[in-house]
């Protein structure tokens, strides 16, 4: 499978940040630095984001 950026991720799943940041248990402020590259997810937070958007977290560029 082909890599693809957290933010393709959420798009994907037909998420907006806001949608994607609740679910997430995430500010929607921190969603925007993960996507955008200012800050990468704390590893507690990996199973969630896999979770969420059902993608193994290896195909995820952050």
């Amino acid at each position: 499978m082909n890599k693809i950026t957290l933010k393709a991720a959420r798009v994907n799943r037909g998420l907006n940040q806001k949608e994607a940041a609740q679910k997430l248990g995430v500010a929607e402020s921190t969603l925007y630095k993960w996507e955008s590259g200012k800050n990468k997810p704390n590893t507690k937070y990996l199973p969630k984001i896999e979770k969420v958007f059902n993608t193994p977290i290896s195909n995820i560029i952050f």
